[in-house]
């Protein structure tokens, strides 16, 4: 069987893209009503200048239904942009639950918490400003964990290092859900050197080496393109450490 060279991958990739979209329409006209709060966030963030990388909604909707699945109390969010995905995690978390998330840019973290506001959800996530590589050792100082979900999608250069973080953070049946993890497919070109994408290989090669989880990735297409997410449930204490008395009431 004959398989496609990268070249030839990526051109079917932006030949495609226009269908991708479509379809992802297509699934999000059905299956996820029309939402004024996540709606008006995305608006928001648009207006103040914000990137369009956040989730897509059906992304959204995933995480929502795994924290739900999990009944998931507490929730730790790296990387905030405009809260669109926050919100979609403050909503799925069980009464007197919290969610916390994690972001660099204080102009980001402004319009996220006043989209919070706006979707009635700002009493249950603190928005914490600061590099994450330096908010993270804090939560940890704090014994703000464990989280019963941890979300990471935050610049792809130190995914390796948030991942560590989120294993620290974590219990015994924690998720650990990584998004952007595929990039196109350029992971497997070897003459691609960027920091993001080796930020993922780096990411890959920790998770292979880490008994403490069990990980799938999945590639996906649609409205943001070619990429993937990674989910990770922890299935094994670090040596020493007892989670028995972690795990959720």
């Amino acid at each position: 069987m004959a398989f496609s060279t990268p070249a030839k991958c990526f051109n079917e990739q932006s030949m495609n893209q226009e269908r991708w979209t479509e379809v992802d329409r297509y699934i999000t006209e059905r299956v996820l009503p029309a939402d004024p709060a996540l709606e008006a966030a995305l608006a928001a963030s648009e207006a103040a200048g914000l990137p369009a990388i956040q989730v897509s909604p059906n992304m959204g909707k995933l995480l929502h239904l795994l924290a739900r699945s999990i009944g998931a109390r507490t929730i730790l969010e790296i990387g905030t942009l405009g809260g669109y995905s926050t919100i979609w995690l403050a909503r799925a978390v069980a009464p007197g639950g919290r969610v916390v998330t994690l972001e660099l840019n204080s102009v980001f973290a402004d319009v996220a918490r006043s989209n919070l506001a706006r979707a009635g959800q700002a009493e249950r996530v603190e928005v914490r400003l600061g590099p994450a590589l330096k908010t993270l050792p804090l939560l940890a100082a704090e014994t703000s964990g464990p989280f019963d979900l941890i979300f990471i999608d935050a610049d792809k250069e130190s995914t390796a290092e948030y991942f560590r973080w989120a294993l620290k953070l974590s219990r015994l049946g924690s998720l650990i859900v990584v998004d952007n993890v595929v990039r196109e497919g350029t992971l497997i070109d070897e003459d691609r050197r960027d920091a993001h994408i080796q930020g993922i290989r780096d990411f890959y090669a920790l998770v292979a080496a880490e008994p403490r989880v069990s990980m799938t990735a999945i590639q996906t297409v649609g409205v943001k393109g070619y990429d993937g997410f990674a989910v990770a449930l922890v299935v094994a204490e670090a040596e020493g450490q007892n989670n028995a008395s972690r795990m959720p009431k």
